[in-house]
């Protein structure tokens, strides 16, 4: 993709979408943090239906630690890796209310340190809850960035970095939100719905057409 082309890319996608979220559900920066540590290898689907009931009864690090890592487990059964998560989730809390006081810390550094959260994790929660102009690179962003021409990678790590570069400023905060929706819905993995997509003109991806 051209540079002259991610104007108008971006500036399509802003249009039809001005004030784009995470479909991930949450009332406050833990449940954030504790939602997207819990959507590895999971939809966003499943999380909302496993979090429900779990936010409702421990909407706080301490009252997640309270719960324990049994109790937690059987509130996420229905996610993949539950056991798994279950358990960061809790030491995730402890230190939490150990070392930040109950409070999500704002730094990279800091939230690469708790059990189970990794760049994509942290540049989540930079992004959604404290503004920074993150980019989390999931699987939709990465076939989205490569497809289109937008950040051609081989690694998610060379995609971010090409997206951050990329992206005009103006965009920043909110491109990771339009990216992964746009890879959700329109720019599918199997088949993209190229011809309902908004921002083709700009997009170097050409689908295939039948000669019969």
């Amino acid at each position: 993709m051209k540079a002259a082309a991610i104007e108008h890319f971006f500036a399509t996608l802003q249009a039809a979408n001005p004030h784009p979220e995470t479909e991930l559900q949450f009332t406050n920066v833990f449940e954030l943090l504790a939602a997207v540590l819990l959507s590895a290898q999971a939809t966003d689907v499943s999380v909302n239906k496993a979090t429900r009931a779990l936010f409702a009864r421990a909407p706080t690090p301490e009252k997640m630690l309270a719960l324990g890592v049994a109790e937690v487990e059987q509130h996420l059964k229905t996610i993949g890796l539950f056991r798994t998560k279950a358990k960061n989730l809790v030491a995730t809390c402890q230190i939490l209310v150990e070392q930040h006081g109950g409070r999500v810390p704002n730094t990279r550094e800091a939230l690469e340190a708790l059990p189970g959260v990794g760049r994509k994790t942290a540049n989540v929660v930079l992004n959604v809850a404290f503004g920074e102009p993150t980019m989390a690179v999931d699987t939709h962003i990465f076939r989205v960035g490569n497809r289109t021409g937008l950040a051609p990678g081989k690694n998610v790590v060379e995609v971010e970095q090409q997206l951050l570069k990329r992206i005009p400023k103006a965009y920043m905060v909110d491109a990771h939100h339009w990216l992964i929706l746009h890879g959700r819905y329109i720019c599918q993995a199997r088949q993209p719905r190229c011809a309902a997509c908004q921002v083709s003109p700009w997009c170097d991806f050409k689908p295939k057409t039948s000669t019969i």
